[in-house]
């Protein structure tokens, strides 16, 4: 499983829809789509440094470095490549 597979089930499993079937795309933006409350966001926040290994810093804690499996992947190869 790639990365962006290993993002797209951790919000596909931690998602509170009654559609069992909803697929999100890469560039599907999951705060206007209506699955992220502030709860899952803080764990997104979790998710990305359990991955990482770092810290997320106050700069990349932007709604738009969250929003899209793309950009949460963008984000994780960023802040691996500051080791």
């Amino acid at each position: 499983m790639n990365e962006k597979e290993r993002i797209r089930n951790y919000i596909q499993r931690h998602i509170n829809v009654s559609d069992e079937y909803v697929v999100i795309g890469d560039d599907d933006n999951i705060f206007e789509l209506g699955f992220v409350d502030s709860m899952f966001a803080m764990k997104l926040v979790h998710f990305v440094e359990k991955e990482s290994g770092a810290v997320v810093s106050t700069d990349e804690l932007t709604l738009a470095n969250f929003s899209t499996i793309a950009n949460l992947h963008a984000l994780l190869l960023r802040m691996r490549s500051h080791d």
